[in-house]
């Protein structure tokens, strides 16, 4: 992660964007302080569908379907 001055950004946004854009975070600071963060945009569909791959090797589902052997109990 790289820090960078916001005057410095406001002179050289194109080149620290193409920095962006190619997977590099930019920490924004001003008088000494971070005061952004600026990240890559992420597909969040497609992140969502690596975590479901990844949980689906370590999970396990039975029979949600098929009734019980013993009767449940219900309050009306």
């Amino acid at each position: 992660m790289r820090e960078v001055n916001v005057t410095d950004l406001r002179s050289h946004l194109p080149a620290y964007l193409g920095e962006v854009q190619s997977g590099e975070e930019l920490l924004v600071t001003s008088r000494g302080k971070v005061i952004a963060r600026i990240v890559p945009a992420r597909d969040e569909q497609a992140a969502a569908r690596e975590r479901l791959v990844e949980l689906r090797s370590r999970c396990l589902v039975g029979d949600v379907v098929s009734p019980l052997e013993e009767p449940w109990e219900v309050q009306r």
